[in-house]
């Protein structure tokens, strides 16, 4: 699954510049980290973070932490109720602004992430990547990638893997650094925006479909 292209940016600059960008990140937000913390502690409880393991460079598990955004909510019998039900409106002003995605700061100091790169999802998907898609997993997986901004959470699961591959494939500074700046363009104006963890990503249940009715992945 390693890729060795992207020459001397991928191999020597892309994690230096990740650290020192998460780090400065981390510093100057410090304060809105701190803001939001104590509000999804007021508003939804404890734990304030959301932990989850995800794969990340040639599909080694870590854990990846986002600010809470539902509430612990359950039934008669102690079942959860639905994301949908459980997800606030300031749980959703949180992903609208994508300001539960700032804990992702310290997995990338840390060198689980990297601030441009294919989102790590979840670990339940992996028996159904093809080899290509898989392709995906040779490098470490981004706050932001290029599917994010083309079209983000509105985009088809193939047309996402298609732009995650391209960009494995092509990985470059400029490329990194007009991705950073049309990321903080699309946050800002809230645009192609869904809703993540509430409904299926489109086409999700046909994509898995076709691999439990004999395609491979391996």
């Amino acid at each position: 699954m390693r890729n060795s292209k992207g020459g001397i940016y991928r191999r020597f600059i892309k994690r230096p510049m990740d650290f020192v960008l998460s780090l400065i990140a981390i510093f100057v937000l410090s304060p809105v980290l701190l803001v939001v913390a104590v509000l999804v502690r007021t508003k939804l409880g404890s734990p304030v973070l959301f932990k989850q393991q995800r794969p990340g460079l040639n599909e080694k598990i870590f854990k990846m932490y986002k600010f809470r955004t539902m509430t612990d909510e359950s039934d008669s019998s102690g079942e959860l109720l639905p994301d949908s039900v459980r997800l606030t409106r300031f749980g959703r002003f949180l992903r609208s602004t994508s300001l539960d995605e700032l804990p992702e700061l310290f997995n990338i100091l840390v060198g689980d992430m990297s601030v441009v790169g294919p989102r790590p999802l979840a670990i339940q998907y992996l028996p159904y990547y093809t080899l290509h898609e898989r392709i995906r997993h040779s490098v470490r997986p981004g706050l932001s990638g290029l599917a994010q901004i083309n079209g983000r959470n509105t985009s088809s699961w193939e047309q996402r893997f298609s732009y995650d591959i391209d960009y494995v494939n092509n990985i470059n500074f400029i490329g990194d650094i007009k991705i950073i700046l049309k990321t903080i363009l699309k946050a800002v104006k809230r645009s192609d925006i869904g809703e993540r963890g509430v409904n299926s990503p489109p086409d999700f249940d046909k994509y898995r479909k076709k691999y439990e009715a004999g395609g491979t992945s391996k």
